[in-house]
């Protein structure tokens, strides 16, 4: 459909008319003999004398009233709508944090068909899935061990981040593990996102012995900016040194933020994990509707020009045409 930007101008359509009611006449000085027989005179030859600004044009007038209401519809902006062109945009950003040290190639996982695999080929599957249910959320993945390190920054583009998380081996990072520097890194990445809600998924099967900053100051800060870390620990809570999960310091970073703890000791409880923590943080879109317009304001802008022209180039032609008519006749 078509419509006006500035309806509101077509206010001006009659504002010619009402110059020509109430403004008076236009009179252009001429030189002239005044004789006190010029009433005689006129009768005499049989003319009467017009007054000035009164020769009626009846062909210009119209011309001149058409072309005003053109440039007037012209500056009232006429577009056509288009159909509206709707865009679904994340409300929601999601980082996870994995923790890639080397306490995750122990085999006490399973796969579906009963085979030992290690925790990091469990997660992987695990995750991968989750991705593929979050197809209208950004996810951004770190991966931690001594140390923390960005695989992927925030995206839309989940097949290149499967490719990254796939890339991943066991001791990339490093063989101790950063569980406060991960939190600190994914801060520093949702930093930069405009979505009010962020969530960080972070999974141990570690202790906190090599970050530079401590998880309960790294915790607070995150419950400062409003972000919500869920987590998530699958190591032994009863072996020792860098193999022992710290399931309390888990629950008390979760507990801070807001997020939930969560304990996974095998891969169906691990696939249960993630299955809730995709209940718990639901697709979340905004739909943007953007319209194009198409501007139509040449049609009567050049229909207006062009009457112009031909009027002219005719007015400039007819005089040469009746000269040319006279030296016939002649």
């Amino acid at each position: 459909m078509w419509q006006l930007d500035y309806p509101w101008l077509l206010l001006l359509l009659p504002l010619p008319w009402l110059g020509y009611r109430y403004l008076p006449d236009y009179r252009e000085a001429r030189s002239a003999v005044r004789v006190p027989f010029f009433a005689a005179m006129s009768r005499a030859v049989g003319q009467a004398p017009s007054q000035a600004g009164t020769r009626l044009n009846l062909a210009q007038l119209l011309l001149n009233l058409l072309v005003w209401g053109l440039l007037v519809v012209a500056v009232a902006r006429p577009v056509y709508v288009e159909k509206p062109i709707e865009r679904q945009q994340p409300v929601r950003d999601l980082m996870l944090a994995i923790d890639i040290s080397q306490s995750m190639e122990t085999a006490d996982f399973t796969d579906a068909s009963g085979q030992k695999m290690d925790r990091l080929a469990a997660v992987k599957q695990v995750v991968q899935g989750f991705i593929d249910k979050r197809k209208d959320d950004r996810l951004g993945l770190i991966v931690f061990g001594s140390g923390a390190y960005p695989q992927a920054p925030l995206t839309l583009d989940h097949t290149s981040l499967s490719l990254l998380l796939n890339d991943t081996g066991i001791g990339m990072a490093g063989p101790n593990t950063a569980i406060g520097d991960a939190i600190g890194l994914s801060l520093k990445m949702l930093d930069a996102a405009h979505e009010q809600e962020k969530v960080l998924i972070l999974l141990t099967d570690g202790n906190d012995t090599s970050s530079a900053i401590t998880p309960d100051h790294a915790a607070s800060m995150a419950a400062a900016k409003g972000v919500v870390i869920h987590t998530i620990g699958i190591g032994d809570p009863t072996a020792s040194g860098e193999a022992k999960v710290n399931l309390q310091g888990l629950q008390q970073i979760a507990a801070s933020t807001g997020g939930r703890f969560f304990r996974a000791e095998d891969r169906s409880a691990l696939d249960q994990v993630y299955s809730t923590l995709d209940q718990l943080t639901p697709h979340q879109v905004k739909t943007l509707t953007h319209q194009p317009k198409r501007d139509l304001f040449w049609w009567p802008l050049g229909t207006a020009l062009g009457l112009l022209a031909v009027y002219h180039f005719g007015a400039m032609l007819r005089p040469r045409l009746l000269q040319a008519r006279q030296t016939q006749e002649a």
